[in-house]
């Protein structure tokens, strides 16, 4: 399958290594980010959100404790 682009297995090692001698300490940072985005699209596909906004929402019926800060 290769053969059709005229790399061969060693040329693509060749490369693999270059990219990671080129790219080696930013990949563990790219790999968590890419991680979180994963993780974030399923969430979004099961309709979970962890929003501060949707948390307010669900206990509007309630009313909020306020602390009175006396000056003195």
């Amino acid at each position: 399958m290769l053969g059709y682009f005229g790399i061969g297995h060693f040329e693509l090692l060749i490369v693999a290594f270059v990219i990671l001698l080129l790219f080696g300490n930013r990949l563990p940072g790219l790999m968590r980010s890419l991680g979180r985005g994963v993780v974030e699209f399923k969430h979004g596909l099961h309709g979970e959100n962890d929003d501060a906004d949707d948390d307010d929402t669900e206990g509007s019926s309630k009313p909020k404790k306020t602390e009175k800060i006396n000056a003195g």
